[in-house]
Formats: structure tokens, C-alpha cells, sequence
């Protein structure tokens, strides 16, 4: 059986480069995408490749950044441009296979394992879809091209800007296993500060480790760890329209920056269960169970559940839900990705039975309030806003319509 054929797209510095085509001034000075400077979360979130040669760098507050580049441009984030080259991008993937799988609003894996016979090998066909980036977006691509998922990813991160990395079975030692640990998917901070005390710093290390002394310290993900780290990684390419779950009404968001605090990622839950709740409401139906979906740096997308005492289509209740499962199931890493859904669906008008206990009294409560609140939306437009979220830099505002986005069928 022949291998598979693994493309991942990394557009080059996406945020600030969009910035950089849109406006032409900017394409030849230091440049960098930042929040609100009047706002404690005044930082850089992204920048183009003439103010990373200054040392700028993702996390600087502004001040800093400007140390390093005196002439820098800051630019405010503007979402909608960037989900507008997310999806030409991802039609443009498309045009060579319908596996395509996203890794936040810059990123995909491609399976062109099928592909090949029309447009050439992994590297030619990564070779086109950089060149048609370039001229048809006058962004730029990075392009690892593999055998699994994982090393197609380190392939992308190798050669930056524009460039076309191929990691096979016979090179894949000589040019990944000299790379830290913490490089490699699956393996944040945290975890590479746990493989350090262990004396293990590369990915070669990892590979060769023994099995069951990295099981006994990070159970199951040490063995995957140790399998990714060997080129064993058989994680397929998933399309991204299959990742809906059925009979249910979710919402997620790849946050602009990392999500490294409890009060960030209660931040972005209640955001999201705000809009889980008024699509319930609109669709007529109340739901039982809550799902909390977490994604770092790993392929794994870790899915917890947990049951509500009570159907409901109460944001806050929600919301609650979803925190206690992030509470109880974050390791500390740095998240990326937050999901949450509602299961368990039930037509709002259904049969309930109901008990004199507080939590019903304030169920109900709850949801009368949202339903308060979908009127004053309905007839003065979103003018009511959750004082926590104003300002949060990481967070930005997505319509119905973005859902799921940038990826959407």
C-alpha cells in the first residue's frame, strides 16, 4: 500500500499581509496588527515579514514593538477582510481535492493522495497552489508536503516565506529529528517543560523514548506523542463539512491570539453561548447536553460532555455548563480553538416536568431574560452587550453566517 500524500497551507503572516495587499503603502514598511492600544490587551497579534526581521515579535505590547521598529504601522484587526481571502482560499484549495481540513482561518491539510494523477505529485501540485496564491490573492503560501499530517505541518513551519518543504520517509530523521520537542504538534509548552525533566528535547528523543516510561507520564498521549515523533501518525484528513455535529446547535471560534487564562476562556464561552442560546430560541428548541470541544497545538480535539439538570435555552446556563467542563479538563496549555454545542434538542413547546427547586426558578428566570433581551435585538439591532466582552481583543464578532467559517460549504 502506497503512502498517503499530505499538503498543509500555512498563508505567510496572514492578518498583517492581508493588511499589506489591501493597502500598497504598506507593502514595503514595518507593519503590525494589534488591539485596541487604549485597552490593557494592547498587543501585537499579527505582523508582516519586514517588522519579524526587526525582532517584533506575536505577544509585544506596543510600546515594545515600537522599540524594535520606530517606523512600525499599527493597524487595528478588520475580520472581515481576512474571512473574505479565508474563503477564496479554501475555494481555491478545493480545485485540487475535497479533503481539505482547517487549522484555524490560515491553515488547511490537503489529501491529494488521489489527486496526483490530474495535477502531478505532492510538490508540483504545492508548487501550483503557492503560485496561484500569489497572483490570484497577492498573499503568500508555505507548503510542507508528507506522508501524515504531522510532519506535513513541521514541513510548512521549516521554509518561510513561499516555499515548498517535502518531508518522506527517507529524509524525515535528517530534517525533523534534530527539531525541539515543542515544535511538534501535540506538544505545548507545558508538556515541554515535562519532557525536559525527562531529558527529552528533540523530536528524535521523543521518537526513541520508551514507550512505557512515556505512558506512565502523560498516559495515552505519551504513546501518541511517541508515535507522531515517529512518523506513525494515520490521522486522516477530515472535511471540514463533516465536522458538524448532527442534531445539534454549536458554535466555536479559533481565538486571534491564544487563550492562556480561565477569565479569557470564560470570556469566549459566554461569547459563544450567547450565540448557541438565540439560535435555540429562534429554532424553537431546548437542549439537555453540553459539549465543550478543546483544540492547542494537537490533532487530538479533545470533546467533553456534560448533562444539564434540565432542557434549556438559557445562555447563561449554558455557559456554565461548558466553564465547569473547561475547569475540570484544561492541562494549562494555551488553547486555540474553544467549541461548544448544545444536544439533546427538544421542541421548546414539549412536555416538561418541572419541581419547585431553585434551579428551576432560575432556569426560568434565565431564559426569560434572554428572551428579553432577543427582543430588544430583534427591534433596536445588537445594542446590549455583556460588559466582560467589551474589548477582548482575541475575540471578534461573528454572524450566524460566519459559523464555522472561514471553511464554510
Amino acid at each position: 500500500m502506497s503512502d498517503r500524500v499530505i499538503l498543509h497551507c500555512d498563508l505567510n503572516n496572514f492578518y498583517a499581509s492581508a493588511e499589506c495587499v489591501s493597502h500598497g503603502e504598506w507593502r514595503d514598511v514595518p507593519l503590525a496588527v494589534c488591539g485596541d492600544p487604549e485597552l490593557r490587551h494592547g498587543v501585537v497579534l499579527a505582523k508582516n515579514e519586514i517588522a519579524k526581521k526587526a525582532g517584533v515579535r506575536t505577544g509585544d505590547v506596543i510600546w515594545q514593538a515600537k522599540q524594535k521598529a520606530p517606523d512600525l504601522v499599527v493597524v487595528p484587526p478588520h475580520f472581515d477582510l481576512y474571512m473574505q481571502y479565508s474563503k477564496q482560499m479554501f475555494a481555491l484549495y478545493n480545485d485540487y481535492t475535497d479533503m481539505v481540513e482547517p487549522f484555524g482561518a490560515d491553515e488547511c491539510w490537503l489529501d491529494v493522495t488521489g489527486s496526483q494523477k490530474l495535477f502531478g505529485d505532492g510538490k508540483t501540485i504545492a508548487d501550483k497552489i503557492r503560485e496561484r496564491v500569489k497572483v490570484e490573492s497577492g498573499l503568500t503560501c508555505s507548503v510542507g508536503v508528507s506522508f501524515n499530517k504531522v510532519f506535513a505541518k513541521l514541513g510548512s513551519d521549516l521554509k518561510k516565506p513561499d516555499a515548498t518543504t517535502v518531508i518522506d520517509r527517507e529524509n524525515y530523521k535528517r530534517k525533523l529529528w534534530g527539531l525541539t520537542a515543542d515544535q511538534m504538534l501535540m506538544v505545548g509548552r507545558r508538556t515541554y517543560e515535562r519532557l525536559l525533566k525527562l531529558n527529552i528535547k528533540t523530536i528524535g528523543d521523543l521518537a526513541l523514548a520508551d514507550a512505557d516510561m512515556l505512558k506512565s507520564n502523560f498516559g495515552v498521549n505519551g504513546l501518541k506523542m511517541k508515535a507522531y515523533a515517529s512518523g506513525d501518525d494515520v490521522e486522516p484528513v477530515r472535511e471540514a463539512v463533516k465536522s458538524r455535529e448532527a442534531k445539534s446547535i454549536g458554535h466555536g471560534m479559533t481565538a486571534v491570539r491564544d487563550i492562556e487564562t480561565v477569565d479569557d476562556a470564560r470570556d469566549l464561552i459566554y461569547y459563544l453561548c450567547e450565540k448557541i442560546g438565540a439560535r435555540m430560541r429562534k429554532a424553537g428548541v431546548r437542549g439537555s447536553l453540553v459539549s465543550l470541544g478543546l483544540r492547542d497545538n494537537t490533532l487530538s480535539y479533545v470533546t467533553r460532555q456534560k448533562r444539564l439538570p434540565m432542557p434549556t435555552y438559557s445562555s447563561t446556563e449554558i455557559a456554565e455548563c461548558a466553564l465547569s467542563l473547561f475547569k475540570e479538563n484544561w492541562n494549562g496549555d494555551p488553547m486555540r480553538t474553544i467549541t461548544v454545542g448544545v444536544s439533546k434538542l427538544e421542541a421548546d413547546d414539549a412536555p416538561r416536568q418541572m419541581s419547585f427547586f431553585a434551579d428551576d426558578a432560575r432556569n426560568a428566570k434565565l431564559e426569560k431574560l434572554d428572551e428579553t433581551l432577543d427582543k430588544i435585538s430583534k427591534k433596536y439591532g445588537h445594542v446590549v452587550h455583556r460588559a466582560s466582552l467589551i474589548g477582548k481583543d482575541f475575540i471578534y464578532d461573528k454572524t450566524d453566517a460566519e459559523d464555522f467559517l472561514p471553511f464554510q460549504r
